[in-house]
């Protein structure tokens, strides 16, 4: 099943992805068992959307996004993505030669501006090793192409031939993000690129990200934890819980009326300037971590820390149903439109 709600024509439609992890214990390597770290997850992301793909530590954030730009090769399910000629294109199924001219048009910022780049290359290596593996040999084009980024993610030009060690926190993030928009990429996966900042910082990166998506129109899928930065920029979200989409919907239905017991407490935890108004809500506080992906539990994967927990949760797992226009949830409790 796509899960839709994307407006516009989809540049990524996953359908049905799964990636397992398999378990080799043993002097000859045998597997014993297997991490189902991401189970049939799908969504779309429409052009010039941003899509926020959020979850506890472990859920299978970031594997996912590694699948979609294929790091890692999917065990299962589709991966259509489209460039810019509109072509559909089912990344998953491609051998790994295939996947890497491709690649231009699908470019990730990582999670740690510290190790995310070679501390041995000046900045117009690192942002220009792009452009020379896809054919800009020509030293003069590579330079004015690199002033060119620095200047779009507020740096200054002059900085080409620094290296990442003179740069703070925030600015190598900027670095990054200028390497990711070097060949002009159809979409961009962000991995949690503000959690590693400090607030302010953070404020600062998600404006960036902002401006640049109405300058160049890009399209996001944003990899976080903390929906407080999600809030800012998403359009809509897919929150994850154990390899598995258990809700998504647009931003402000999220946040305004989230209808899985999980997303519930994860937008509780929220800090807010009115806990009052919280205490006096009706959503509940998680108790207890998230189970093992190595062994699942049965039914309803969440049915181990939800409060509204009946013995059918226990038995069999929700489906993924539409329960309004445009919002689906996986929960018993719930009734489809």
């Amino acid at each position: 099943m796509s899960v839709g709600g994307a407006r516009g024509e989809p540049v990524l439609e996953v359908r049905g992805l799964r990636k397992v992890f398999p378990l080799r214990r043993g002097f000859l390597r045998r597997t014993v068992g297997a991490v189902r770290a991401v189970d049939d997850v799908s969504f779309t992301i429409a052009r010039g959307e941003t899509l926020a793909l959020v979850g506890e530590s472990g859920c299978g954030k970031t594997t996912t996004a590694r699948c979609i730009v294929r790091v890692l090769d999917p065990t299962a399910g589709e991966i259509l993505f489209r460039g810019p000629d509109g072509a559909a294109v089912d990344l998953a199924a491609l051998p790994r030669r295939r996947v890497r001219p491709l690649r231009r048009h699908l470019q990730m910022i990582f999670q740690d501006p510290y190790s995310s780049l070679n501390p041995r290359m000046s900045l117009l290596d690192i942002i220009g090793e792009p452009l020379l593996v896809n054919g800009v040999r020509r030293r003069d084009q590579r330079v004015a192409r690199v002033r060119e980024l620095l200047s779009l993610v507020g740096l200054r030009p002059e900085y080409l031939q620094r290296y990442p060690h003179a740069f703070s926190g925030g600015q190598r993030q900027r670095i990054g993000i200028a390497r990711a928009l070097a060949l002009n990429p159809s979409l961009v996966v962000a991995d949690e690129p503000v959690s590693a900042l400090d607030v302010s910082v953070q404020a600062q990166i998600v404006n960036l990200l902002q401006d640049l998506q109405g300058e160049l129109g890009l399209t996001f899928l944003f990899i976080a934890h903390d929906l407080s930065v999600v809030k800012h920029i998403s359009d809509r979200v897919a929150v994850m819980y154990l390899g598995k989409v258990v809700e998504i919907a647009d931003k402000r239905t999220i946040y305004a009326a989230p209808l899985h017991p999980y997303t519930q407490a994860l937008i509780a935890a929220v800090p807010t300037l009115r806990p009052r108004d919280r205490a006096r809500g009706r959503r509940q506080r998680l108790a207890g971590d998230i189970p093992s992906a190595l062994r699942p539990p049965s039914g309803c994967r969440f049915h181990t820390r939800c409060p509204f927990v009946m013995d059918v949760c226990r038995e069999r797992e929700p489906p993924l149903i539409n329960a309004a226009p445009g919002h689906h949830a996986a929960c018993h409790l719930i009734k489809p439109e």
